[in-house]
């Protein structure tokens, strides 16, 4: 956590020179909106004006939540555990194909999922075999925990970086996990508006009644104690929020742009920011989430996400739709003919 302390300011010369190609290139200036500003703010976080990125990979951090038991999903909980199996094993989920159109590795991480057992291409770090307890009634785990956690999301990025990858995805997958995302977002822009509350993979009316509750009631409880990010995170938070939340600080201290997928991302890029606010300038958002929460999260850290796809699945899907615009922006800035050369 103290690592936070190398995190500095994008490089601002290696931005003007970017803006410049991009005032060359044979276009309108500003005609491709987002690709050219997605180019400038990778070349503050590389410190190089052109940038190629032949290696990105999407870490998928799998974890159970004690919230679960509180009928807040409409999914069977062992859905965590047969997922991440199907993502790992016959590579037919929706990550896996949309991994492979980005030309993006998927990295598969066991924070806490229940009953699931050691696989072969599973990064088994569990550090909480049956994931969070339930926050309504206690904290969801320890401070502790959540340092630990966030300083492994932080070394992940380093030991990615050490093997060559120069952009991350986010991803994640456990049963219930919209409502520790909603509470860390609630709590974190001090909010008990019960409309930031979303459905979830589509909750009926009854249990979407309970789902607000049961947030508002333990955001009561716990109020105050959400007085901080890591307290947040151990009050409401769920092992997957918190290795996010690495992942983004690890971004900035180590200068490797980090593209956040939807509600459960969101919720830790939002942790992040308020540990370390520089660390949005390393942040890529993808797509707009239909969980309401998203929007208000994106909005307290001044960002906004530029793909609009009605999206609601997480796992990473947005991260990886987001690396293949980010890709077209690089080619823009490295291969557009020049104005000079149209005369």
């Amino acid at each position: 956590m103290n690592r936070i302390t190398l995190i500095t300011p994008l490089d601002s010369h290696a931005m003007r020179e970017a803006q410049e190609i991009q005032s060359s290139l044979a276009k309108p200036s500003g005609s491709l909106g987002e690709l050219e500003r997605i180019t400038i703010q990778l070349a503050g976080i590389t410190g190089h004006s052109r940038n190629i990125i032949p290696r990105k990979i999407i870490c998928l951090f799998g974890s159970d939540h004690g919230i679960y038991d509180e009928g807040i999903c409409s999914s069977p909980q062992d859905f965590t555990r047969k997922l991440m199996e199907l993502y790992e094993g016959s590579q037919n989920g929706a990550i896996n194909i949309l991994a492979r159109q980005a030309n993006a590795e998927l990295r598969l991480y066991d924070l806490g999922v229940k009953n699931l057992l050691p696989r072969e291409n599973i990064i088994t770090k569990k550090f909480l075999p049956d994931g969070t307890a339930n926050f309504l009634h206690g904290r969801a785990m320890s401070p502790e925990t959540v340092r630990a956690v966030i300083s492994f999301g932080i070394d992940t990025v380093r030991d990615l970086r050490s093997e060559g990858f120069g952009m991350i995805g986010t991803g994640e997958v456990g049963m219930g996990n919209t409502s520790p995302a909603c509470a860390c977002i609630m709590a974190g822009i001090k909010s008990r508006d019960d409309s930031l509350v979303g459905r979830g993979a589509g909750l009926d009316d009854e249990s979407f009644s309970r789902k607000k509750r049961v947030i508002l009631d333990a955001l009561k409880f716990h109020a105050e104690n959400l007085t901080d990010p890591v307290n947040i995170l151990s009050c409401v938070g769920g092992l997957d929020i918190a290795a996010i939340t690495g992942l983004f600080i690890g971004g900035a201290v180590y200068h490797v742009p980090v593209v956040a997928d939807g509600v459960i991302s969101i919720a830790g890029a939002l942790m992040a920011y308020m540990l370390a606010p520089l660390c949005r300038e390393y942040m890529f958002m993808s797509h707009e989430s239909e969980e309401p929460a998203y929007s208000h999260a994106v909005k307290a850290m001044n960002l906004s996400a530029p793909l609009k796809l009605s999206m609601r699945l997480g796992e990473g899907t947005g991260s990886a739709i987001m690396m293949q615009v980010i890709d077209d922006a690089i080619e823009i800035i490295n291969g557009m003919a020049k104005l000079y050369d149209l005369s």
